[in-house]
């Protein structure tokens, strides 16, 4: 049935390219070239909108397919007066030539300027992807988590750590700043971000020596909505969906803007309870876990930005941001592994280990920038960052022995866990553009200051055997082996060049940028439970200066038909907490832990794009990772599964990305395909060696009909092949569907959705792993099948004028504040 589809598809996207087309061309008063011109098709009969594009760098434009009939043509362009062209006839199956038109300077000022459109749910560049989260209807009442999981070419696996085309060094931002966060630490955070305060997600392939050198697969650029008008308006919403759990969501955003002043600001509240469910078979040496374990999570999320603009001038812009996110969350995760001894098939005894983790994760970063552009050419961007991350976790930890029956307690090992952590980042940066030698020169530097504090305290109760309620007569103590003070102090400074020029048929850019390195971690603890105990001081210190140039080269003779090779040298750090030595305790035989000796790992890539007629974007990558930087399940004593960071030898990695969008009358379609070849090789010793490849693909499209009456329908389709997980785990493939309807209310100012995730309920996962003398068969889900209810207001000016939308200095340090697998199971 899934071939069948697709194959209808295919055919369909063939036939349109044989359609009718109509082909043009517009100058200004001087007879040259005009691009970035508004081009509007129009019917003859009732002067309605039947297609809207923009000319290119050529002055040329085309719409296809174009159903036989009369048209006219109709042009605008910022200081140009408006003008349409003579009527003029297509036929079927050839292509028609509009007249062309010649646009004069305007001798008045345009008082207001309306556009009105719906944007594509994907638009596809030679160097970026944007996925429109606006436009969508099945993505309401998502968390940004979500939206990822069915982006194109992106994977989240059961852990929540994010891959693109296959490699994992994702480097996500927020309105171009970063998170400072991964593995499980990220997974949180975007889970604050609901879809109704989130505007766009950028998938940028190929970032310039402008952005930081960081992120091996590339960089998410997640865009959070900025009202954009003159004059004072508010848009308020409300959402409600259930699964297993209920959850409702609400928010509010303002703006108010004159001549010389921007404020604006938005707020958010989440509350949700979510289930997660996962089955874990592992063996080791004699003995066999089965492991099943429940997590329901219920936290109450708030979300804030305010911010200001002062348009000094024509040319000059102050700016202060002030945004943050406040959570407080609770989970229950209980857990039952009998274990059997293999030889004899019987029960030994049975673990049940019932966690209860009380939780809270502050965030606040501000933001001061300044901005200054002329009409020469150039730009000056300055930006100072200060950020704040203050992360709180209580985790109680028993661990009860039964015997095969069930029923009577052997004996039990209790922990109570207290493990705070604070982050501090300072961050300055200036960026500089100016014209050159016909071209365009960038050049500016930044430079980075992060400290991490993680103190990790364990007390255990070990009872021989008392039942909980007698358990709270026996005093806790620390359990001084395990117990740790980690500090972390990093200072990175870059410089960077980049230029770009437009040439005759081609565009080529190229850059350097270098960054100098100074890193020390200290961790202190004690290595003997002796009275008194004995004290280690254990710490590092690494300094390093790489070069990471970028360059492409574009081809856009025919505009119609435009190729870009790119290549570029990039690098990943470790994570704060990756490098945390802390143990983090799932149970008994289970927990993770961090890697001092973690190295930062190095990627090289070079890509081919091809973009047919602005619509069939194709692009062949390969990239080779040094060093690769991967979540590991290793084992240890014996008998335990223990969760850690590790430096892979290398990662080879082909891929390929197709997508096309369709569109014919009320009905319009995404395709995206996305496949890679991945090859996986280490020899970590004692027997302990990967040799592991996979073919992947992930299909995705989005299909809206447009029904009238202000009734949208939408069905969103996600598909992914086996893939590798975790540098060892072979995951088997998942697929779901979604569904949607929305209706205008109240004169456009009203939106009304609903909408069903998951409507089948296949998003589960099941994975294996075959490594050091460990098989693991692993299967689990979530509540991925969802009814959403969603409800927006508009109040206010409603002119389009759009605000000044600033991304800050501190993006590369705030995305690694999470970014560790410290949460991982496996």
């Amino acid at each position: 049935m899934r071939n069948a589809a697709l194959f209808l598809l295919i055919i369909l996207s063939y036939k349109s390219l044989e359609a009718q087309q109509v082909a043009g061309f517009v100058r200004d008063d001087k007879g040259k070239p005009l691009a970035g011109a508004s081009i509007a098709l129009k019917k003859e009969r009732d002067s309605s909108i039947v297609k809207i594009g923009i000319s290119n760098s050529s002055g040329e434009y085309e719409f296809a397919p174009v159903e036989p009939g009369r048209y006219f043509i109709a042009i605008s362009h910022t200081g140009y007066a408006p003008q349409n062209s003579a009527s003029f006839e297509t036929i079927p199956n050839g292509s028609a030539q509009a007249p062309a038109i010649a646009l004069s300077r305007a001798t008045t000022a345009l008082r207001e300027a309306v556009v009105l459109g719906r944007k594509p749910l994907i638009e596809v560049r030679p160097d970026k992807m944007i996925f429109n989260v606006e436009g969508s209807i099945n993505e309401i009442g998502s968390d940004a988590l979500e939206l990822l999981r069915k982006s194109p070419g992106i994977t989240v696996d059961k852990d929540n750590n994010l891959s693109l085309n296959g490699k994992n060094g994702v480097q996500v931002y927020v309105d171009g700043r970063p998170t400072y966060l991964s593995g499980a630490n990220l997974g949180d955070y975007l889970k604050t971000l609901q879809s109704s305060s989130i505007a766009t997600i950028e998938i940028i392939s190929n970032p310039s020596a402008k952005y930081e050198a960081a992120g091996n697969a590339g960089i998410i650029n997640i865009r959070l909505k900025k009202n954009q008008a003159y004059g004072t308006n508010m848009t308020v919403s409300a959402g409600y969906k259930i699964g297993t759990y209920g959850k409702y969501n609400g928010s509010l955003s303002f703006n108010h803007r004159d001549r010389n002043i921007n404020i604006f600001g938005d707020y958010a509240y989440n509350h949700a309870q979510n289930e997660t469910y996962a089955t874990m078979y592992r063996t080791q040496l004699d003995t066999f876990f089965l492991q099943r374990s429940t997590l329901v999570s219920m936290n109450n999320t708030h979300t804030y930005k305010v911010g200001l603009d002062y348009f000094i001038s024509s040319r000059s812009t102050l700016g202060l941001v002030v945004n943050g996110s406040s959570q407080d969350e609770q989970i229950r995760s209980n857990s039952a592994t009998p274990i059997i001894y293999m030889p004899t098939n019987k029960t030994d005894r049975i673990l049940q280990a019932n966690n209860r983790t009380d939780g809270s994760r502050d965030n606040v970063n501000g933001n001061a920038n300044y901005r200054y552009v002329d009409t020469s050419g150039r730009e000056l961007d300055i930006d100072a960052d200060y950020g704040l991350y203050h992360l709180r976790s209580n985790q109680y930890q028993p661990n009860n022995y039964f015997d095969s029956t069930g029923k009577a307690m052997l004996y039990s090992r209790d922990y109570t866990i207290v493990s705070p952590t604070d982050i501090h980042i300072y961050t300055f940066k200036a960026d500089y553009e100016t014209n050159l030698a016909k071209g365009k020169l960038g050049f500016g530097g930044k430079t980075s200051y992060v400290t991490t504090g993680n103190d990790f305290q364990e007390y255990g109760v070990y009872s021989y055997p008392l039942r909980a309620p007698l358990r709270l007569l026996v005093k806790p103590t620390v359990d001084t082996l395990s117990r740790d003070n980690f500090d972390y102090r990093e200072n990175i400074n870059a410089l960077y060049a980049n230029y770009k020029r437009t040439l005759k048929g081609w565009i080529i850019q190229g850059g350097l940028r270098v960054e100098n390195t100074n890193a020390k971690g200290t961790s202190t603890g004690y290595q003997a439970n002796s009275s008194p105990a004995v004290p280690y001081d254990s710490s590092f210190t690494r300094h390093y200066t790489d070069l990471f140039p970028s360059a492409s080269v574009s081809y856009n003779k025919n505009p119609m038909k435009q190729w870009t090779l790119s290549y570029s040298r990039r690098i990943d750090r470790p994570a704060y907490q990756d490098l945390n030595p802390f143990e983090f305790k799932l149970d008994d035989y289970t927990f993770a832990k961090g890697n001092t000796l973690l190295r930062p790992q190095y990627t090289n890539s070079v890509g081919l794009t091809f973009m047919y007629k602005y619509k069939l974007t194709t692009t062949l990558n390969y990239s080779h990772i040094k060093d690769l930087s991967t979540t590991l399940v290793d084992t240890t004593d014996a008998s335990k599964a223990i969760v850690l960071r590790e430096n892979l030898a290398n990662q080879d990695i082909v891929s390929l990305n197709i997508s096309y969008p369709f569109q014919y009358r009320w009905y319009s379609v995404f395709f995206n395909v996305s496949s890679f070849y991945q090859l996986n090789r280490a020899n970590l010793g004692q027997g302990r060696v990967i040799d592991l490849n996979i073919f992947n693909t992930t299909i995705f499209s989005q299909h809206t009909i447009r029904m009238g009456k202000g009734w949208t329908g939408e069905i969103t389709q996600y598909y992914v092949s086996p893939n590798i997980w975790q540098a060892t785990l072979r995951a088997q493939s998942m697929w779901s569907i979604d569904g949607g309807l929305q209706k205008t209310l109240f004169k456009g100012n009203g939106t009304f959705k609903v909408a069903v995730s998951d409507i089948f309920n296949t998003l589960h996962w099941k994975a294996t792993s075959n490594f050091a003398g460990q098989y693991i068969l692993t299967t689990g889900g979530y509540e991925s099948r969802l009814l959403k209810l969603y409800f927006t207001y508009r109040l206010g000016n409603k002119q389009v004028k759009a605000a000044r939308r600033h991304s800050n200095g501190a993006e590369e340090e705030n995305k690694r504040v999470g970014a560790g697998s410290g949460g991982a199971t496996p």
